[in-house]
């Protein structure tokens, strides 16, 4: 099958069209005005995809715009495009490997692809060893060190799924270099009842690895002994976890992208959490949203909608960020974990074929959990001089017993996203609120690892559907690279005070350093 995408995006009928509508009505589009002319806009613009509704109603976007933007997925070659990730072909072009984080929530037996039966005894063994430790009473303390996609989507997750926790144990996440980080945990921590899990695929990457030999070193000057028992890798580097001294080794395969981890043996924090059935159930709610995506048309799929509205607002109304605003105190790592997953995979300039872009890509992502957010950037979002598109996440049935508490959070949520779309005029101008700032809704039922797992899996694939339409690889990340290979090399400055080659600010900086 070719994945062949056709013309850029920008040369297309249908993005033509789209300036002319941008022109014409859409850059001046009212929400307000969208309703009143239309009592069934709520029904056109939400729709129910698994374990998630959506509310778009409230986006600066209408049923002519959204046409020409399907239009623009089928010029683009999406579903082609889309159906080759399914398929396991190469679409990760620039590193020559298939995309297949999708396999790792397939069923047993629910795919023909032949991975399959390896990712599920991979699976087992992973499950198994979960169990184990949520089994054992000494282990009371789980240290995972890992950084990037091997701590955002873990941290993220065991937040998330803190009413489905197992009680007797503490989950710690260690990623930042910053030796702060990993002392401030070690000293609430006793080497007999800790378990450290060291992530990373190679069993190399700096920081990572700092923090794992830090580690052993203080787990063995505290008095610690039997490294195999009290360590486990996430690796595929056997030999080099064997050489470190840990005999327990999960592994997983290149096709799966860092940021795309969770859904293997990166989820053992997860596991450990909340236990095989719950990480079960975090891949089934997955997988539900995988077969939407791939199965559903594209004007009732709801990771399309999604990636259209995104490249709407990006390329036409010139829309610069998102903010995410999750009202659940246990979404509080969402937005870091969405940062990576949207601005790692599409902060891209150049085309598949290495050709800059003459358009832009990946918005910037950022935010922090309802109500708090209300006392520290809403102002700007109501009244400041530039319009941010919100994306707020509501959950109907609260994990506790205190009612009056959630009924005050839901409402904070609507209304906020009411204020966003209605305003207020006054006279004096500092109450005039302007109004008609767009806004999605997202409601899940319960969190829950299945919602959650849908939730995720929503998200990975809208990203991946801006992506395809844009033309880019949204699945490398040579943008890290860069200020790795300068970090080693100053490094070694500051040991020989070396200052040939540097330029005259790093050197004035270092100079100040050593």
């Amino acid at each position: 099958m070719s994945i062949a995408t056709g013309p850029r995006c920008h040369q297309t009928k249908a993005w033509a069209a789209l300036q002319d509508h941008y022109g014409s009505t859409g850059g001046t589009f009212d929400a307000r005005d969208a309703f009143r002319r239309d009592d069934k806009r709520f029904a056109s613009f939400s729709q129910q995809a698994p374990h998630v509704f959506a509310d778009l109603s409230k986006n600066a976007i209408d049923t002519q715009a959204e046409a020409h933007l399907f239009a623009l997925a089928r010029e683009r070659g999406l579903e082609r495009r889309r159906d080759a990730m399914f398929a396991g072909e190469a679409i990760n072009t620039t590193e020559q490997r298939a995309v297949k984080h999708w396999l790792l929530r397939v069923p047993e037996g629910g795919s023909p692809d032949p991975d399959l039966a390896l990712v599920h005894s991979t699976l087992d063994a992973m499950l198994a060893y979960a169990e184990q430790v949520r089994a054992d009473a000494a282990i009371t303390d789980v240290v995972n060190i890992g950084i990037g996609g091997s701590d955002l989507g873990p941290q993220m997750a065991v937040a998330a799924l803190d009413a489905f926790a197992d009680p007797g144990k503490r989950l710690h996440f260690v990623s930042n270099i910053d030796g702060h980080e990993l002392a401030g945990v070690l000293r609430r921590l006793r080497p007999q009842s800790t378990l450290f899990l060291i992530a990373s695929k190679t069993f190399t990457t700096l920081e990572t690895m700092t923090n794992a030999r830090s580690a052993k070193r203080w787990f063995e000057a505290e008095g610690g002994t039997d490294i195999a028992r009290h360590f486990a890798a996430l690796t595929t580097n056997v030999q080099a976890a064997r050489d470190f001294g840990i005999a327990t080794t999960f592994g997983f395969w290149d096709w799966v992208g860092g940021r795309y981890s969770l859904w293997s043996s990166i989820g053992l924090p997860i596991a450990i959490a909340v236990g095989a059935q719950g990480f079960r159930e975090l891949l089934a709610g997955a997988h539900a949203m995988d077969q939407h995506f791939r199965t559903e048309a594209l004007e009732r799929n709801l990771p399309v909608r999604l990636g259209l509205l995104d490249l709407w607002y990006r390329n036409f109304h010139g829309f610069t960020s998102r903010s995410i605003a999750p009202y659940h105190s246990a979404l509080r790592r969402l937005p870091a974990y969405l940062q990576q997953l949207e601005m790692e995979s599409n902060g891209k300039r150049v085309d598949l074929d290495g050709q800059p872009l003459p358009f832009a890509t990946s918005p910037v992502l950022w935010g922090e959990p309802g109500t708090n957010g209300q006392h520290a950037y809403f102002q700007m979002l109501h009244q400041g001089t530039d319009r941010v598109p919100v994306e707020f996440i509501a959950v109907r049935e609260p994990a506790h017993a205190l009612p009056e508490h959630h009924a005050l959070l839901l409402a904070n949520a609507l209304a906020q996203s009411q204020a966003l779309m209605q305003g207020r005029a006054d006279a004096s101008g500092h109450r005039d609120f302007p109004g008609n700032r767009p806004s999605t809704f997202f409601l899940l039922d319960a969190l829950t690892p299945r919602s959650l797992g849908a939730f995720l899996a929503l998200y990975e694939h809208r990203v991946f559907v801006s992506g395809a339409l844009w033309g880019i690889n949204s699945f490398d990340q040579w943008g890290v690279e860069l200020g790795k290979v300068l970090a080693q090399d100053i490094a070694r400055r500051f040991a020989t005070h070396a200052m040939d080659g540097v330029d005259p600010s790093t050197a004035g900086l270092l100079q100040k350093l050593l």
